[in-house]
């Protein structure tokens, strides 16, 4: 029996299918869509959350136009070269709250993402790695 909850480095183990995530996906398009650098939306989706085209391997809160909060702006702040790596990910949307108070030291810290994914986090940041030019 695990003593510790399982968080984003254990599911990080865990390899996704980047077809299975493209289907999942549609939990996240009513906040982000997929466009890419040509105009081309791979998935409509909302504007709540910034186009994650790329994602993997951009840097954080690095999207030209999209007012981050507070919480992911100082993460990228304090480290300036830090991107989104697959792991981080899964983390991150996993529990994005937990996720921003581990990286600020904060336990205040909040974030506009409230969304928690529960399930499938590997097959859709797999699917954000297969949009991710950057990644690949």
């Amino acid at each position: 029996m695990l003593s510790a909850p399982l968080s984003g480095p254990v599911l990080a183990q865990q390899a996704g299918d980047p077809a299975a995530g493209e289907a999942e996906f549609r939990k996240c398009r009513s906040c982000h869509m997929v466009r890419d650098d040509q105009g081309n939306d791979l998935i409509k989706g909302g504007i709540i959350g910034p186009n994650l085209w790329g994602v993997v391997g951009q840097k954080i809160a690095s999207v030209e136009g999209y007012a981050y909060g507070d919480g992911l702006r100082a993460v990228a702040e304090a480290d300036p070269d830090m991107v989104w790596t697959e792991e981080e990910l899964i983390a991150y949307v996993t529990d994005p709250r937990a996720w921003l108070q581990e990286k600020t030291g904060d336990a205040g810290a909040r974030t506009k993402m409230t969304f928690k994914l529960t399930r499938n986090q590997a097959d859709i940041v797999a699917y954000l790695a297969s949009v991710s030019p950057g990644a690949q």
